[in-house]
């Protein structure tokens, strides 16, 4: 690549200070309104967005092409249940530039197991109790139909709503939080960051974010989580401090189970989805995705052997290297861990080294 667009993609894709377990550096009194889509580029959500962590909501605009919104719908505005018991359709939406680096859900489409989309359907009154999003990942959802009340507090912030206990409650809105005695740093909280989702409105939650959603109408709505490398570091962090929770629990146990540390693995898969081993090979994907399309620089070659790769091509070179360099930084964590290490990494494949030493030669090769 030429040196002014090396320069001035740098620029952009710069090695952020990373903000410290999820934290937001946005007002937490308000939360941006993104109105016209021809105005607001994937470099604008990242910077302004990705990188600081911080939650923002996209107006109908975004959205008023997707199937769903019309075939959904009735023309009250109502979801269209006798269509949907009668009709299955694929394409009812295009997922937006904007949450298009996807991690989560590329890994687990190329092992072809699950993955982490889905449709909500709630009635009037319906709502989803307090809670992070999955792995500590990002999350957006798109009102198909109906409203919504979204209840959300910053990282951080939740630690004021646990009991005596320790726990979080089930509904911030119960007056039980009131009683001092049960809920005793409850006074020291802040008041909840409230948005009015629309019909159409996509809402995008970041990292870490506590949120409760209340359904005000009949509503449908398109979500997925996803991470990538603005916020795989946290996830990191959320894996070490799940681990390291089962471990507090079976600890008495420690000396007399065999193969105690395999135990708390298998422990925090069935809790949480996903192991230390699963999260290397998560990485492994992801960057293996990215060093073909740096290698091979006709990245529509490739696009039939993977679909990711031509969404990584369409974000452009450096966006790729900015992936790998995250990716990097965290394989090298992990790779360090003392409860990773005896996991015998090497007999994975390829052994985190090699994969660490490949990557970074990727990296070095596409900066020259």
């Amino acid at each position: 690549m030429d040196r002014d667009t090396f320069s001035c993609a740098t620029q952009f894709f710069r090695e952020y200070s990373s903000p410290p377990r999820g934290a937001s550096s946005q007002p937490h009194d308000h939360v941006d309104y993104i109105e016209k889509p021809e105005t607001f580029t994937y470099a604008d959500f990242f910077k302004d967005y990705l990188i600081p962590n911080d939650p923002c909501v996209f107006s109908a605009k975004f959205t008023e092409g997707w199937g769903s919104r019309r075939k959904w719908v009735t023309p009250d505005g109502k979801p269209d249940f006798d269509f949907l018991l009668q009709t299955f359709e694929q394409d009812v939406y295009t997922t937006p530039i904007y949450f298009s680096s996807d991690w989560l859900n590329e890994y687990w489409d190329a092992i072809k197991v699950d993955d982490y989309r889905f449709v909500y359907m709630g009635p009037k009154g319906s709502w989803t109790p307090f809670h992070a999003d999955v792995f500590r990942s990002y999350s957006w959802s798109a009102n198909i139909c109906g409203k919504k009340k979204w209840l959300i507090f910053p990282p951080g912030q939740e630690e004021n709503l646990r009991d005596r206990h320790g726990h979080l409650p089930f509904d911030i809105t119960s007056p039980e939080l009131k009683n001092s005695s049960l809920y005793p740093r409850y006074a020291q909280s802040a008041a909840p960051v409230e948005i009015i989702q629309e019909a159409g409105e996509v809402v995008f939650i970041p990292s870490g974010w506590h949120h409760q959603v209340h359904n005000l109408e009949d509503t449908i709505s398109i979500n997925h989580n996803w991470v990538n490398g603005c916020n795989v570091a946290i996830m990191w962090s959320f894996l070490q401090d799940e681990l390291a929770a089962v471990q507090r629990e079976i600890k008495e146990w420690r000396e007399t189970m065999e193969d105690w540390h395999l135990q708390c693995q298998v422990l925090m898969k069935s809790y949480t989805g996903i192991d230390y081993k699963e999260f290397y090979n998560l990485l492994k994907i992801i960057a293996e995705n990215r060093i073909f399309v740096l290698e091979n620089h006709h990245p529509e070659e490739g696009a039939s052997r993977h679909c990711y790769r031509a969404a990584i091509s369409g974000l452009g070179m450096l966006h790729a290297v900015f992936d790998l360099k995250r990716s990097a930084k965290v394989l090298i964590s992990l790779t360090a861990n003392e409860d990773f290490k005896k996991l015998n990494p090497e007999s994975l494949t390829p052994p985190p080294q090699a994969l660490l030493h490949r990557l970074k030669a990727a990296i070095d090769t596409a900066l020259l």
